[in-house]
């Protein structure tokens, strides 16, 4: 079966018209029209015939297709309660597409999806951070992550150490994963077009992260860091409950002098502080 592309302008309205669709404004809705992007995803994923994709808010299938044309096969999970119609017209005759309507926020994904697979997805902006960080934090059987976000997200993602928008989550993500910025989208690439730039983000996610004893303290004392930055490390963990002698201790264990800020720490430095508060 031959099928046209939908990442195009005319295809996407004729569909859009079609199924009485709008893009919806509470669920962040814009879809990408331009193919060349398309492609550029497909190949940040370095999509093979043997992969097994999760995406994450097929639309009506525009990046889906690019998936599924390279041999991936995709399982997709949508929430909104309207597209498993649309995508079932739009996707007709690919074999190696699967649907799954929900919030991926609370589909069981290891029950959906076997070991070593990867997600590829244009994210809802306003959600960008808590579905990256699940993805994340839950240990899942995943290799690679590659989505679209705000370009100002994404340059807090691959921010270093010393700058304005390094935070607690940059060190969140680099913790997990080795972060890179594939390459940036314009509005243009969309209908409706967002206010915003767009840039596409791949996450080589680690297989053995940073050894802390305890994961959750590790955000603990990151987020605690970062919780007042224009103060001292000791005052921001002084702030969070933290008892200074201990902070002190800790810190020297730990090499690190106590008038730094969060800001100056490496991910390394963020360990060692937290191994040694704990």
């Amino acid at each position: 079966m031959l099928h046209p592309k939908i990442a195009d302008i005319s295809a996407t309205r004729h569909i859009l018209k079609t199924f009485d669709l709008r893009a919806s404004k509470k669920l962040g809705q814009n879809f990408l029209i331009d193919s060349s992007v398309v492609q550029k995803i497909v190949d940040a994923a370095e999509i093979s015939a043997d992969d097994e994709i999760l995406e994450i808010g097929p639309g009506i299938g525009t990046l889906t297709q690019g998936l599924l044309e390279a041999g991936a096969k995709v399982t997709a999970v949508e929430i909104d309660k309207k597209l498993p119609a649309v995508l079932e017209k739009t996707l007709e005759g690919y074999e190696n597409f699967k649907l799954v309507q929900g919030d991926i926020l609370k589909v069981d994904i290891e029950k959906i999806m076997p070991p070593n697979f990867k997600v590829v997805a244009n994210l809802p902006y306003y959600i960008t951070t808590q579905i990256l960080l699940t993805l994340l934090e839950k240990k899942l059987p995943v290799t690679k992550i590659v989505t679209m976000v705000q370009k100002e997200v994404a340059d807090r993602m691959t921010a270093a150490p010393n700058s304005k928008i390094y935070g607690a989550m940059t060190v969140a993500v680099q913790f997990r994963a080795d972060v890179k910025i594939a390459f940036e989208v314009p509005p243009s690439a969309f209908l409706p077009r967002p206010e915003v730039t767009s840039a596409v983000v791949v996450c080589d996610v680690r297989e053995s992260p940073f050894k802390v004893a305890d994961e959750e303290f590790f955000i603990k004392v990151v987020r605690a860091a970062f919780g007042q930055r224009r103060k001292t490390l000791v005052n921001s963990l002084l702030g969070a409950g933290f008892l200074r002698e201990k902070i002190l201790s800790a810190l020297e264990v730990a090499k690190i002098l106590p008038e730094r800020r969060a800001e100056t720490l490496s991910i390394e430095d963020f360990v060692n502080l937290a191994n040694s508060l704990k």
